[in-house]
Protein backbone atom coordinates (compact mmCIF):
# COMPACT_ATOMS: atom_id res chain seq x y z
CA UNK A 1 0.00 0.00 0.00
CA UNK A 2 1.18 3.20 -0.86
CA UNK A 3 0.17 6.46 1.10
CA UNK A 4 -0.64 9.70 -0.74
CA UNK A 5 -0.71 13.42 0.58
CA UNK A 6 -2.04 15.90 -1.70
CA UNK A 7 -1.26 19.87 -1.37
CA UNK A 8 -1.55 22.86 -3.21
CA UNK A 9 -5.48 23.45 -3.57
CA UNK A 10 -7.46 26.86 -2.54
CA UNK A 11 -9.70 29.46 -3.75
CA UNK A 12 -8.11 31.40 -6.81
CA UNK A 13 -10.52 33.42 -9.47
CA UNK A 14 -11.59 32.18 -12.84
CA UNK A 15 -8.58 32.63 -15.01
CA UNK A 16 -5.86 31.46 -12.24
CA UNK A 17 -3.86 29.15 -11.69
CA UNK A 18 -3.00 26.66 -8.95
CA UNK A 19 -0.67 23.66 -8.88
CA UNK A 20 -1.79 20.40 -7.37
CA UNK A 21 1.02 17.86 -5.47
CA UNK A 22 0.92 14.50 -4.77
CA UNK A 23 3.66 13.21 -2.33
CA UNK A 24 3.80 9.32 -1.97
CA UNK A 25 5.61 7.36 -0.01
CA UNK A 26 5.63 3.22 0.71
CA UNK A 27 6.32 1.19 -2.68
CA UNK A 28 7.96 1.83 -5.47
CA UNK A 29 6.44 5.22 -7.06
CA UNK A 30 7.98 4.54 -10.28
CA UNK A 31 5.59 1.74 -10.55
CA UNK A 32 2.29 3.14 -10.33
CA UNK A 33 0.37 5.18 -12.94
CA UNK A 34 -0.39 8.16 -10.88
CA UNK A 35 -3.74 9.51 -11.78
CA UNK A 36 -5.99 12.54 -10.39
CA UNK A 37 -9.74 12.60 -9.84
CA UNK A 38 -12.19 15.03 -8.61
CA UNK A 39 -16.16 15.14 -7.14
CA UNK A 40 -18.04 18.29 -7.19
CA UNK A 41 -21.12 18.24 -4.62
CA UNK A 42 -24.18 16.33 -6.00
CA UNK A 43 -21.80 15.01 -9.28
CA UNK A 44 -19.97 11.70 -9.42
CA UNK A 45 -16.25 11.29 -9.37
CA UNK A 46 -14.00 12.24 -12.54
CA UNK A 47 -10.91 11.17 -14.15
CA UNK A 48 -9.25 14.28 -14.59
CA UNK A 49 -5.52 12.95 -15.86
CA UNK A 50 -2.90 10.30 -15.67
CA UNK A 51 0.31 9.36 -15.78
CA UNK A 52 1.99 6.58 -16.85
CA UNK A 53 5.45 5.61 -14.07
CA UNK A 54 7.76 7.19 -16.65
CA UNK A 55 5.88 10.03 -17.49
CA UNK A 56 6.07 9.75 -21.11
CA UNK A 57 1.94 8.77 -21.25
CA UNK A 58 -1.00 10.89 -20.05
CA UNK A 59 -4.28 10.98 -20.58
CA UNK A 60 -6.74 14.13 -19.76
CA UNK A 61 -10.40 14.31 -19.73
CA UNK A 62 -12.32 16.82 -22.67
CA UNK A 63 -12.87 18.74 -20.00
CA UNK A 64 -9.41 20.08 -18.66
CA UNK A 65 -7.16 19.34 -21.90
CA UNK A 66 -5.42 22.09 -23.34
CA UNK A 67 -5.21 23.87 -19.48
CA UNK A 68 -3.94 21.11 -17.40
CA UNK A 69 -0.55 19.42 -17.19
CA UNK A 70 -0.19 16.13 -15.07
CA UNK A 71 3.38 15.47 -14.30
CA UNK A 72 5.19 13.61 -12.04
CA UNK A 73 9.16 13.99 -9.94
CA UNK A 74 10.33 10.13 -9.73
CA UNK A 75 13.19 11.08 -7.94
CA UNK A 76 10.93 12.95 -5.25
CA UNK A 77 7.82 10.21 -5.54
CA UNK A 78 5.93 13.45 -6.22
CA UNK A 79 2.78 13.69 -8.98
CA UNK A 80 1.53 17.57 -10.19
CA UNK A 81 -1.40 18.59 -11.45
CA UNK A 82 -0.88 22.22 -12.68
CA UNK A 83 -3.91 23.89 -13.40
CA UNK A 84 -4.17 26.78 -15.40
CA UNK A 85 -7.32 28.81 -16.91
CA UNK A 86 -9.08 27.97 -14.24
CA UNK A 87 -13.19 27.67 -14.21
CA UNK A 88 -15.85 27.99 -11.54
CA UNK A 89 -17.03 24.78 -13.31
CA UNK A 90 -13.69 23.00 -11.99
CA UNK A 91 -14.50 23.58 -8.43
CA UNK A 92 -14.05 20.40 -6.80
CA UNK A 93 -12.19 18.48 -4.28
CA UNK A 94 -8.89 16.54 -6.36
CA UNK A 95 -7.40 13.20 -5.02
CA UNK A 96 -4.90 11.66 -6.69
CA UNK A 97 -4.23 7.77 -6.58
CA UNK A 98 -1.98 5.03 -7.06
CA UNK A 99 -2.72 2.51 -9.87
CA UNK A 100 -0.46 -0.67 -9.89
CA UNK A 101 1.06 -0.33 -14.00
CA UNK A 102 -1.35 -3.02 -15.66
CA UNK A 103 -3.88 -3.51 -13.22
CA UNK A 104 -7.02 -1.77 -12.64
CA UNK A 105 -6.57 -1.82 -9.33
CA UNK A 106 -6.06 1.26 -6.81
CA UNK A 107 -3.53 0.63 -4.18
CA UNK A 108 -3.38 3.99 -2.19
CA UNK A 109 -5.14 7.39 -2.31
CA UNK A 110 -4.99 10.40 -1.31
CA UNK A 111 -7.58 12.33 1.06
CA UNK A 112 -8.16 15.13 -1.36
CA UNK A 113 -7.71 18.87 -1.35
CA UNK A 114 -10.30 21.26 -2.33
CA UNK A 115 -10.47 23.52 -5.24
CA UNK A 116 -12.52 26.66 -5.48
CA UNK A 117 -12.71 28.91 -8.45
CA UNK A 118 -14.72 32.44 -8.30
CA UNK A 119 -16.20 33.95 -11.09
Amino acid sequence: QVQLIESGGGLVQAGGSLRLSCAASGGTFSAYVMVWFRQAPGKERELVARISGTGLRSYYADSVKGRFTVSRDNAKSTAYLQMNSLKPEDTAAYSCAAQASGSANYVGWGQGTQVTVSS
